[in-house]
């Protein structure tokens, strides 16, 4: 009987044993499956972001690019503009403010505007040209001044005048800054196109 025990004992832990290796080999074998589905898993997972990040950074760069050649395209594009511009302005400063320095040019602008004028008009002058209008205009300021011309001198206004309705309701300027920016705006383009061809 001691001999049946244990040959069944034997039997039980060969079994055991057996048993254990098989669930241990099952256990093992699931575990390694698991452990290289995780690696393949983390593999993609990090191609996918190498790849991403490849493509961000070539979108970036392509980004960057454009970037770079629309702001050297604005920035070339404002330096001809202000080239234009300081050209300009030395073109049409200097003959503008000759032009309204002379009174008597302005003296007769200032008649024509008021010819259109029948009264109650008022005109507005430099308060630097106070008298040498009232040289120019001699004896026929008190003919103005009769018409019912309003004149009056500004101390804000460089040169040349403004002229309107004496209600103010609206004022024709003529002023120096007037002129410069008129001829300024009709020289810039053409001296742009001079300078830089048809662009």
């Amino acid at each position: 009987m001691e001999n049946k025990l244990q040959e069944l004992t034997r039997k039980i832990y060969s079994e055991g044993v057996e048993k254990a290796s098989q669930e241990a080999a099952h256990i093992l074998g699931n575990a390694q499956k698991e452990a290289d589905a995780i690696v393949k898993r983390a593999k993609k997972e990090a191609e996918d972001i190498v790849n991403e990040a490849k493509k961000s950074a070539e979108e970036l760069q392509r980004h960057a690019g454009s970037e770079i050649r629309m702001s050297s395209k604005q920035a070339i594009s404002a330096i001809r503009q202000q080239i234009g511009g300081l050209i300009t302005a030395r073109v049409v400063d200097a003959p503008v403010k000759e032009t309204l320095s002379d009174k008597a040019f302005i003296g007769e602008l200032i008649r024509k505007a008021m010819d259109n004028f029948s009264e109650n008009a008022a005109l507005i002058l430099p308060a630097s040209d106070e008298k040498k209008l009232e040289v120019y205009f001699g004896s026929r300021l008190n003919q103005v001044l009769a018409s019912g011309i309003d004149i009056r001198f500004d101390d804000q206004m460089r040169g040349g005048f403004r002229i309107g309705p004496a209600d103010n309701s609206y004022v024709i300027s003529f002023t120096d800054e007037d002129f410069e920016a008129f001829f300024r705006s009709f020289m810039r383009p053409r001296t742009i196109k001079l300078l830089f061809g048809g662009e």
